[in-house]
């Protein structure tokens, strides 16, 4: 149940990450852009990701079974499943 519901969260932050950041109308249609921003790519290692975009601004504690990491950094975060990347996420700030 915790590993549903932590799937649930992180689907839900993908979005609002692309809602706050990407999010566009026109003509009366949502239209969802790429983002710009350059994030690591699925699979890479936690070792990969900080010698590429250096030391996170935040470490979130790990969770759940299987474990779950995220690392926050300016313009986007990073969902890492033990020390995998599963996710990056445009976050708009």
């Amino acid at each position: 149940m915790k590993t549903r519901s932590l799937v649930i969260l992180l689907c839900g932050l993908a979005t609002a990450g692309a809602a706050v950041a990407e999010t566009l109308v026109v003509n009366d249609q949502i239209q969802v852009r790429e983002s710009s921003i350059e994030r690591p790519a699925r699979g890479s290692t936690m070792r990969a990701v900080e010698e590429r975009f250096g030391p996170p601004v935040q470490r979130h504690p790990t969770v759940g079974d299987p474990p779950i990491t995220r690392w926050d950094y300016n313009g986007f975060s990073v969902f890492f499943e033990h020390d995998r990347v599963i996710h990056a996420v445009a976050t708009g700030h």
